[in-house]
């Protein structure tokens, strides 16, 4: 049988509780100008429960949500947060990494480790959040990683660091010696081409060197709130597929942009993984949802 996992990222929840005047220091403040100038209506919360409700009849046994749910990591951001994952589906069934938009400033990160322990663990009694995890679903190995930083203003880069990256290939080596198909969920997207040097992953060639030497079957990314394929090299130089989608709550932009998420379906046949991707967002009306056609992986 197949396993399907669904992939969204970039809700950026909505509406946004108002600050504290002390929460609005630095970064935050020139993040909550943007939010107040243009970018609350970029984000439609109607067009993410629509998603949403699409995407629940499409049954995926698996979601995974690759970050920035949070718009400035506000304490008071997480709860909705936890809300909005809860109606997903069991914890059991969906799975998160955070994005830079969760870990907005410093003072964000205590209350961002706390609040999403149990969609990153099969510990019920988590208490909070470790990077990376791996939790296991049939065959299928997810993989979670944390690019998220806090960084200066104007600034949207991420970076995993040596210990995150050395304990992920750790799990790729076990989840591999297992006969797993291997997921791996990023917010940032991980390759050299993926951003400039303002937004991208800071560490993305060691990244790279990681996944040529270790190995993935996919590796799934939000940040760049668009739909796109690329691929870097895994052992024996055998392409591994990387694959953006769009924010799940755009409400205007191109067919790539518009809000949607994306369906992979995973099956073994004749001894090895296949994966088949399709992408499902807002039709020409940008009112209802359908199919946007294959991805090519």
């Amino acid at each position: 049988m197949a396993f399907v996992l669904a992939h969204l990222s970039d809700p950026h929840l909505g509406p946004l509780p108002r600050p504290r005047p002390r929460e609005l220091v630095g970064k935050r403040f020139t993040g909550w100008l943007n939010w107040r100038r243009g970018r609350s209506a970029i984000h439609d919360m109607d067009a993410l429960a629509a998603l949403v409700d699409d995407m629940k009849m499409q049954n995926p046994d698996h979601i995974a949500v690759t970050g920035d749910v949070a718009n400035l990591g506000l304490p008071a951001e997480f709860p909705l947060a936890q809300s909005f994952l809860a109606d997903l589906g069991p914890a059991e069934r969906v799975s998160f990494t955070p994005g830079n938009h969760d870990a907005y400033v410093r003072s964000s990160l205590p209350a961002l480790a706390d609040a999403f322990g149990l969609w990153t663990s099969d510990d019920d009694e988590a208490k909070e959040a470790v990077y990376p995890y791996m939790r296991v679903r049939d065959e299928v190995a997810i993989i979670g990683l944390s690019s998220g930083v806090p960084t200066a203003p104007f600034l949207a880069s991420g970076k995993l660091g040596p210990d995150q990256r050395a304990a992920t290939g750790r799990l790729l080596d076990e989840a591999g010696a297992r006969g797993l198909c291997r997921i791996v969920l990023i917010h940032h997207p991980p390759h050299r081409a993926g951003g400039s040097s303002a937004r991208g992953l800071m560490d993305a060639r060691a990244f790279e060197t990681m996944i040529a030497r270790h190995g993935a079957e996919l590796i799934v990314h939000g940040h760049n709130h668009r739909l796109s394929v690329a691929h870097v090299r895994g052992p024996d130089r055998k392409p591994v597929p990387v694959v953006g989608v769009a924010s799940a709550s755009a409400s205007g932009g191109t067919r790539t942009h518009r809000a949607g998420y994306n369906l992979f379906r995973i099956a073994r046949e004749n001894g090895r993984f296949v994966i088949e991707g399709r992408a499902r967002g807002l039709t020409v009306d940008r009112r209802t949802f359908g199919d946007l056609g294959p991805i090519p992986l």
